[in-house]
Order: C-alpha cells, then structure tokens, then sequence
C-alpha cells in the first residue's frame, strides 16, 4: 500500500500473508512462499468474503467498547509482568545460593540467574507464531499454569543443576505474554490510538525485574531463598484465576474462523482463513510456515534487524547491572542482603516516568507529523521520541559507572540508574510501537525482537565480571554508553529518513 494511503482497519482485517494487501488482485492469502493458497475457481468467493464489511463487524477487537478492550490490556499486562519478575527475583540472593547448593564458579552463579532469558528468547520463536494460527488467549494461558508449576521445581530443586534446568524451562513457559502481547495491543487499538496501551504492556518487562530482587532481597534474608519462587508462582496463580474467566480472543482472523465454522460452513472457513487451516499443506508444513516467520522477519528486514539490535543492548546492560548490583551495593556501601533489592528503586522510578511521559510523548509527536501529512499517519512518525530516548541512555551509564567508581554517596549512581532506565523505557515503546505499526504479523516482529534482547540479557551477566574487573565500574560503564551512543543515534535518524523507502520495496511491511 503506497505510504500516503490510509490504513486504519489493516491490522485488524486480512492479515493472511507475509504478502501486504495492496489492490484487489492481491487480495487472495498466499502461503509462505509466495504461491496462492486456494484453486483458482475459488478466488473471486475469497474476495467477496475477504470484502465483508469488518471494519464494522461489533466482533471485531478494534470495534470494543473501551472498558473492554482495557480490561483486556490490563490482563495482558498482568501476565506480562509476573515471569518478567521471576527473571531477576532470585538476584539479591545470589551468594545464599552459591553457598546453598556449594557453587563457586561465577560465571556459574550468574547462569543460575541469566539461564531464565536465554529460553525467554527462544520461546517466543514458537509461541508467537502459534498465537497467530490458534490465537493469543490459550498461549497465555497454558503458559502460564506451565511456568507456574516449573517455578515450583526451582523452589524445591534438589542441586544447582536442577536449579539451572527448571529454570531455563520457566523462561521458555514465562514467554507466552512476551510473545503475545504485542499482537493483543495491535488486534485491540489503530496505529495513531496504541501509545498508552503500549506503554502499559511494555512497563511489564522492565518493571517486573525491578520488583522483582525488592521482594527477593527482603524474602531471602527473612525465610530463605526458595519461597522467592513460591511467591512467584503464587502471583502466577492469581494472574490465571483473572485471566482464564474474563480474557478475550483477540485475533482476528482466529475470530474470524471461529465464527464461520460456528456456522457449519467449513469450505467457507478453509476459503477465508488459507493460513489457519490445512487446506494448502501438511500440519507440520504449515506449522513451519508459522514457526519460521520471526524467522524470516528478523532476517530479511533490515529495519526489523537493527531496531532489535539496539533494543537488545539495552536490554543486556539491563541484566548486567543485576547481576553486578549485589556485589557493588553490598561489598562498597554495605547493603544488607534485603537492601540490596532496594538500589533497583532507581531503575523503577526511571521507568514510570518514562512510561507516562514517554507515552504522551510518543502520541504528540505522531499526531504532529500525522497532521502535517493531511491526518495520514507513519510507522517514521515513532522514530523522533526513539531519538530523544536514546540520548538519555549514555548520560544514565556515565553518571552511574563514574560514581559508583569515586564511592561517592549510594544514592548518585542510584540516580544514574535512574537516567539509565527513564532512557530505556523511552527507547523500548517507540521500537515497539514502530514494529507494531510496520508489520502484517505484529506478535511474529514482537517476537524477532526479543530473541536478540532476551539473548543479549542472557550473555551480559556471564561476561560482566570479568569486564569491570578489567576495566572497572567506571571504565566498564563507559565502554557501554560509548556502544549505546553508536547503535542508538545514528541508526534511528536514518529510519527516519530512509525508513518508508526500505518498508515500500519490503513484502514483510503493511
């Protein structure tokens, strides 16, 4: 669709190809390689149906009342927040666990910790493309009561190394949300109406980890480490007895399949919905076709690759500071075990500011630019808030690593974190938001992003050691800011400028 066209019912209508509806003749869903999903005597009646007028149908998502769709972003953000928090709630208590289970490798030590995000990033490689051939809401659900349940085996878990297992289990569980999320804010609003959805969806995984070594550090110290993940799964449960009664379907093609086979028309169903059902191949081929998009979306859109990239070294000096805040907070200022979980207070504050502000932010700056483009809005419209986020990224580093450095009083490199984390919220929305609003599989590009993230959170801690060891705080902080300042700013003026270009010539792009 050309860039100046509007598109306020595109997210929510055909969505049945990695190919964008572009003119009527573009309309019958394809399979993933591009060939037609259907006979050709069948065309005209997929275009007939793929015509209805669902941009008014009361079933469809975006058609909800706002109580609705809220409560829907709510629950969502519920799940969303609970195995964030499973995936640094164990931190404070780091040292307990060495001793308990006799570990004295550090790198070791941190795997018990970072283990969690390298199956949090695999995980929504699957789950991401499941919830986008048999909807968003059992994903979440399953995934939960399954991550509940492992979160249990990490509280009971009779050696380290059934500690690492369940543990690296409960992060591929923990990321159904992750993997659904942003295709349930992307069913529910249109692109110029998303912003504070958004923003309360993504303060989920960065506030999570935040309160999650607040309650382990007071929990580890008071009855011991193993009831951090029993209060984990606890939370679990009550995010499952909320959800299963009151979240909605929020797919629509999924709805829309549901509806016609409701109907006992199963030629129609298969006709319509080519790419949730096997009309046009095996199962295990169309759950390839599935299973392969992220895939396909992080390797074949260079916008998608490099905004993942930035994203994910965010993302890995997030989780390299910790892993390093026990050591630093207890060993320089002298933190008891519980007070170390209060130093990621800063990192909260930073986020909540930027959650509110960089919200209303995002929304001015689109409907700006959407209004000097005649009311048409643009995924580059996103890009300007990216920019301002990014600038405050380095300040929080520097500030953080240079008076940790000088041992200066704990509350100066507290408020560095702080800058730090006002700069990440800040980043993290827009690039949400810009995948979001790009692609035609919105969970798929959701989900190609947190592989990298999720990756980058995995390998910093095992590494951070080692490197301030060598470099020291202050030097070794520098070093990430110097790495924040190159990925961060250059990259998102050029999207801004060249980024409709490269989405125009893209088949993976609306």
């Amino acid at each position: 669709m050309a860039a100046q066209e509007p598109r306020p019912s595109t997210p929510a209508s055909v969505d049945t190809s990695f190919t964008h509806v572009r003119d009527r003749n573009e309309q019958v869903p394809q399979d993933g390689e591009g060939e037609s999903a259907i006979p050709e005597d069948k065309k005209e009646e997929v275009l007939e149906n793929l015509e209805d007028d669902w941009q008014h149908d009361p079933i469809n998502p975006r058609n909800w009342s706002g109580r609705q769709k809220w409560l829907v972003v709510s629950l969502v953000s519920l799940y969303t927040f609970v195995s964030p928090l499973a995936s640094s709630v164990m931190a404070p208590a780091l040292p307990e666990i060495a001793v308990h289970y006799g570990i004295t490798n550090a790198t070791v030590v941190a795997m018990t910790l970072s283990i969690f995000l390298l199956s949090f990033a695999l995980g929504p490689l699957f789950l991401a493309p499941l919830s986008e051939m048999y909807g968003r809401t059992w994903v979440l659900h399953i995934g939960n009561i399954v991550f509940l349940g492992l979160n249990l085996g990490c509280a009971f878990s009779p050696t380290g190394g059934a500690l690492i297992a369940f543990r690296f289990l409960s992060g591929f569980a923990g990321s159904a949300p992750i993997a659904c999320g942003g295709g349930s804010i992307s069913d529910l609003f249109s692109e110029r109406d998303r912003a504070s959805a958004m923003a309360v969806y993504t303060i989920g995984p960065l506030i999570g980890p935040v309160v999650g070594p607040i309650i382990g550090g007071y929990v580890s110290q008071a009855i011991g480490f193993k009831y951090v993940f029993v209060i984990v799964a606890g939370l679990g449960g009550f995010a499952s007895a909320l959800a299963i009664p009151l979240l909605k379907e929020t797919y629509a093609p999924i709805i829309r399949l549901r509806r016609d086979r409701k109907s006992s028309d199963s030629e129609k169903a298969a006709a319509r919905h080519p790419h949730l059902t096997q009309e046009h191949g095996s199962k295990l081929r169309l759950l390839w076709i599935n299973v392969s998009r992220p895939f396909v979306l992080l390797t074949r859109s260079f916008i998608c690759f490099i905004l993942s990239a930035y994203m994910a070294l965010m993302y890995g000096i997030y989780y390299l500071m910790f892993s390093t805040f026990p050591d630093l907070f207890s060993e320089v200022y002298h933190f008891s075990l519980g007070s170390v979980g209060l130093a990621y207070i800063g990192l909260g504050v930073g986020f909540l500011l930027a959650t509110f502000f960089g919200a209303w932010l995002s929304d001015r700056v689109y409907a700006w630019f959407s209004a000097r483009n005649g009311g048409v809005g643009k995924p580059e419209y996103r890009v300007p808030a990216l920019i301002f986020g990014s600038l405050w990224v380095p300040i929080g580093l520097f500030w953080y690593g240079w008076s940790a450095a000088a041992q200066i009083h704990w509350v100066m490199p507290i408020i560095g974190t702080g800058i730090f984390g006002f700069g990440l919220m800040a980043t993290f929305l827009p690039i949400s938001l810009y995948l979001v609003d790009t692609f035609t599989f919105a969970a798929s590009a959701v989900a190609a992003a947190s592989v990298f993230r999720s990756m980058l959170g995995f390998a910093f801690p095992l590494f951070g050691a080692q490197m301030f060891k060598a470099l020291g705080v202050g030097g070794g902080n520098s070093l990430l800011a110097g790495l924040a300042i190159v990925l961060g700013i250059p990259a998102p003026i050029w999207i801004f400028f060249y980024g409709e270009q490269i989405r125009s010539r893209s088949s993976l792009s609306r």
